[in-house]
């Protein structure tokens, strides 16, 4: 259909896996789930009147799911639950009556968000733990290649591109951890009735409150979860929302910040990221290699840390045990959180995983900023000699100052070198510059820091989620 919107998450963005977590199919099947599960646990408890043939016949009945009949109830009814009560009920005739027995819409409507959330959650973390596994590779690699560092995007001591790359992954092992916290933090809302005080359970259970609370442990149980939340109004907390929303922005922002490392590398033509054989920069300027995959991370990675506003401005508003205007802003921000970190996550692991390393064009800006940097050394070297300090400090500052008036104002080359050389008081040769020159003087630790990192923070979580490595990212345009 092309006459009316269509949100472009889905069809150029997020993957299938994804998109089916928040898809109809998984909402409303889950919802039945529920259903099954609230009437065996009642059959269970003692409840007279369902049988295990009403459960069977709904089990029976999980995923052929009527949409036509479901609109149209809704249609009618202007309540989507109770259209979806009553398909499900054209569908299993045998368990009409016990379909939705005490409950209110939140027992599947908001369990069913906060299993969906938890598979949502756990898709991010598959992806996580490949994007830092692509990360780690990439480190290793090139570990020891040296580049310039900046600081204010400015001309900084160098480092190494490896040791670069561990900036990303320790961001990534935070999101981890975040996105772990978060999937042992969640709970169901249980089936806590129209305020959260279980008053239907209770009549139904004829006042028998261990009852009541052993139903909310056995369904919990049957979908897959150790509680639920101990008290609730009608709904759960929308500041568990605000909780989970709150890890996908933080991933956002350490994968805008790689990709805007990536974008200012490509300005320096110090690193592509892949670039198909017929692909086009520019439909204007044909020479063009635009990162548009890194600023389209950056695009997406604003809209989720705009988005997670929703969910906070949402659960500050709940009116006492509940209000409907959470609704519909949920159904949008929610999914779409998901769907963009799933986009944004895909893009990176196929940036670091494909993307090309120029280290001669690094080599070449470092040895155009190396002058500037070495001066210290060479005046300690100078010093050791038997030089005045600061009569040689005074004369650097002066060389310095002029030279990078000249290049700046004429682009000539960086010639500090060769007046140090000429300049007779400094009583350098050729073999001392080339000594106090040597790059690998100037990046410290960074390729120990580089290995340290990897083998004793990175490889451990690694490790222990090798059964969620192996991906294989489509990226569509």
């Amino acid at each position: 259909m092309r006459d009316a919107y269509v949100n472009p998450l889905c069809v150029r963005y997020a993957s299938r896996e994804m998109q089916y977590i928040f898809s109809d199919d998984n909402k409303f099947s889950t919802w039945r789930k529920l259903w099954i599960a609230l009437a065996r646990a009642e059959k269970t408890l003692g409840i007279e009147g369902i049988t295990d043939a009403q459960i069977n016949e709904m089990e029976a009945h999980v995923y052929d799911i009527d949409y036509e009949k479901a609109a149209a109830y809704e249609h009618s009814l202007r309540h989507d639950v109770m259209a979806h009560v009553h398909t499900f009920g054209d569908a299993c005739p045998n368990a009409r009556g016990i379909i939705h027995l005490g409950a209110t819409s939140c027992y599947v409507g908001d369990n069913t968000d906060i299993i969906v959330m938890r598979e949502g959650l756990l898709q991010v973390k598959k992806l996580l733990v490949n994007t830092l596994g692509a990360v780690c590779d990439f480190a290793r690699k090139w570990k020891d290649t040296p580049t310039l560092a900046y600081t204010h995007f400015q001309a900084a001591q160098p480092t190494t591109v490896g040791k670069r790359a561990t900036l990303w992954a320790q961001d990534l092992l935070l999101d981890i951890q975040s996105v772990d916290f978060q999937l042992q933090s969640l709970k169901l809302l249980g089936c806590k009735g129209t305020t959260g005080t279980c008053a239907s359970f209770l009549e139904l259970f004829g006042g028998d409150h261990k009852k009541v609370k052993k139903l909310e442990k056995l369904i919990a149980a049957e979908m897959g979860f150790e509680a639920c939340m101990p008290v609730s109004g009608q709904t759960y907390t929308r500041k568990m929302d605000y909780n989970v929303l709150s890890v996908l922005a933080g991933i956002a922002q350490s994968a805008a910040k790689f990709s805007n490392d990536v974008r200012l590398m490509s300005h320096l033509k110090e690193f592509d990221e892949p670039f198909e054989q017929k692909q086009i920069g520019s439909s204007a300027m044909a020479y063009k290699r635009n990162p548009m995959r890194s600023e389209r991370i950056a695009s997406l990675s604003r809209y989720v840390m705009a988005d997670v506003l929703n969910p906070a401005v949402t659960a500050a508003t709940q009116w006492f045990e509940r209000t409907l205007d959470d609704s519909a802003n949920r159904r949008i921000s929610i999914p779409e959180a998901f769907l963009a970190v799933d986009a944004v996550l895909a893009l990176y692991i196929n940036i670091i995983s494909n993307g090309t390393v120029y280290p001669n064009m690094m080599a070449r800006h470092l040895q155009e900023e190396l002058p500037f940097i070495a001066t210290e050394n060479i005046l300690m070297d100078c010093a050791k000699r038997g030089a005045d300090r600061q009569d040689m400090h005074e004369a650097i500052r002066q060389y310095s100052v002029d030279v990078a008036k000249r290049i700046k104002l004429n682009g000539e080359d960086n010639n500090l070198l060769e007046l140090l050389l000429a300049d007779e008081k400094f009583r350098l040769t050729q073999a001392d510059l080339d000594r106090i020159l040597d790059v690998k003087k100037f990046i410290g630790r960074a390729p120990e820091q580089t290995e340290e990192f990897l083998k004793e923070e990175a490889f451990p979580v690694l490790e222990a989620n090798k059964a969620l490595l192996g991906v294989n990212v489509q990226i569509n345009v």
